[in-house]
């Protein structure tokens, strides 16, 4: 696991820490982690259930092992922890377009000292998926790009995160892209203490 820093900008107001795990170089590269594309399950794609499962097997070892150092390591003696929404409105992803966030409550029932924040952002009006840059069959990628304030904007966030030092997540981080820093800063905006951030991968290039 690598520890890296998240510099400010115009969506973040104050640098952030944040990990990562592995290197994301693109599906089907070599040493890249295929199962979060594989868990991310866009329309296009025709998972066998199998291979679903084998996906979210492998990311929830990324998430024991490195929750856990996260957790034991942290300052605060309990962690709540949330997760980066995905682009559109929760209700319109089928229960097996959701499995990362499944994946993170399952890993999380297995921790000690944490609250689970996973509900505590939820998406309620469509942004625009940033990973499908090309247009697909039957598929209306609608909403806008990230633009400060997005997160505010598009998803309800929980009273609870008021004063709660939180971690975090997504499975994906890529620079400049800017989703994960709005997102940080929105929690800071609703009154959290802290919030860290942790993705399983970073992007490598194309940034």
């Amino acid at each position: 696991m690598q520890e890296i820093l998240i510099r400010r900008n115009r969506f973040l107001k104050t640098d952030t820490a944040a990990f990562y795990s592995a290197n994301f170089y693109g599906y089907g590269q070599a040493n890249n982690p295929n199962c979060l594309n594989t868990l991310k399950n866009d329309n296009h794609h025709k998972w066998a259930t199998w291979q679903l499962d084998a996906a979210k097997k492998q990311v929830m070892q990324f998430l024991a092992h490195d929750l856990f150092e996260i957790v034991r390591s942290h300052e605060s003696s309990r962690l709540t922890i949330c997760v980066v929404p995905r682009a559109k409105k929760e209700c319109t992803y089928r229960p097996n377009q959701l499995l990362f966030k499944s994946a993170v409550c399952e890993t999380i029932r297995q921790l000690h000292s944490v609250e689970d924040g996973t509900g505590y952002i939820r998406r309620h009006t469509d942004t625009k998926t940033t990973h499908l840059r090309n247009p697909m069959p039957d598929y209306v990628n609608a909403g806008s790009l990230p633009y400060p304030g997005i997160t505010r904007q598009t998803c309800h966030i929980a009273s609870e995160v008021k004063w709660a030092d939180i971690l975090l997540i997504d499975d994906i981080y890529t620079p400049t892209i800017n989703i994960d820093e709005d997102a940080i800063q929105a929690l800071m905006d609703a009154g959290a203490n802290s919030v860290t951030f942790y993705a399983v991968a970073k992007t490598v290039g194309r940034y």
